[in-house]
C-alpha cells in the first residue's frame, strides 16, 4: 500500500463503492492521511457497505450526495442513518428490536454542493445541505443548512460571514461554474483563483 501522508489525497470517484454515495465529478477529495479513508471513517451509518448492504431499509433510506470539486478535511464526521432509532418521542431511547420500524425517523438526504470545503474534525449532521463554496470551520458540528459562500463555525455552527457580497454571490451563482464542461474551468483556472469576478464573467459569458 502507497504509504499515506498530508500531500496526498483520495479521490472519492476512485475509491467509493457504496451505491447511497452519489457523486458528481471527478475532483472532490477526502484528506485520509490520518485515517482508514472516507467510506471507512468518515461517512457513518450508511446503510450499503459490505455488511449492511443486505439489509432491508426500515423505511425511506437518506442518501449522501456529493457535488464536484469538493474539499472534505482530515477526520471528518459526515453522520447518515436518520435518527439511528432513538426516538425522542418515545419514553425509552433504547432501540428494541420489536419497534425498530417505529422508531427510525430519516432526516433526508445530506448533500454537500460543488466547491465547499469542510474543515478537518467537523461533523455534519443527518439531512444537512452545505451550500456552493460553503465552508465549515474545523471542529464546528453543523445541525442547520449552509447558505451558499457562507463561512460557518463553532457548536452548533453559526453564521461567521459570507465570504462575498450579497450582490457577488447571486452573480457567481448565475456563472453556473461547476456545471459548465471541464475545458471551460480548464481555461479559466487563473480567473477562478483570482477576486477578478468582472473577468471571469466575461470569459464565461
Amino acid at each position: 500500500m502507497q504509504e499515506k501522508h498530508w500531500s496526498k489525497v483520495e479521490y472519492l470517484h476512485l475509491t467509493v463503492s457504496n451505491p447511497n454515495i452519489v457523486l458528481k465529478g471527478t475532483h472532490s477529495y477526502y484528506s485520509d492521511c490520518w485515517d482508514k479513508g472516507f467510506e471507512k471513517s468518515v461517512v457513518r451509518y450508511l446503510l450499503g457497505d459490505e455488511i449492511s448492504q443486505a439489509w432491508e431499509p426500515l423505511g425511506h433510506l437518506d442518501k449522501l450526495i456529493i457535488g464536484d470539486y469538493v474539499c472534505i478535511g482530515a477526520e471528518a464526521v459526515i453522520l447518515m442513518g436518520g435518527n439511528h432509532n432513538h426516538c425522542i418521542d418515545f419514553i425509552s431511547l433504547y432501540p428494541f428490536e420489536q419497534t425498530l420500524k417505529e422508531s427510525y425517523q430519516p432526516r433526508g438526504d445530506t448533500v454537500l454542493h460543488d466547491g465547499c470545503w469542510l474543515g478537518m474534525r467537523c461533523m455534519i449532521m443527518p439531512g444537512v445541505t452545505v451550500g456552493e463554496g460553503a465552508v465549515i470551520a474545523a471542529g464546528s458540528i453543523v445541525t442547520k443548512d449552509v447558505p451558499p459562500y457562507a463561512v460557518v463555525g463553532g457548536n452548533p455552527a453559526r453564521l461567521i460571514k459570507y465570504r462575498f457580497s450579497e450582490e457577488w454571490i447571486k452573480r457567481i451563482l448565475k456563472l453556473n461554474i461547476y456545471n459548465r464542461p471541464e475545458k471551460n474551468l480548464a481555461e479559466a483556472i487563473a480567473l477562478l483563483s483570482s477576486g477578478n469576478l468582472d473577468a471571469l464573467e466575461l470569459m464565461l459569458s
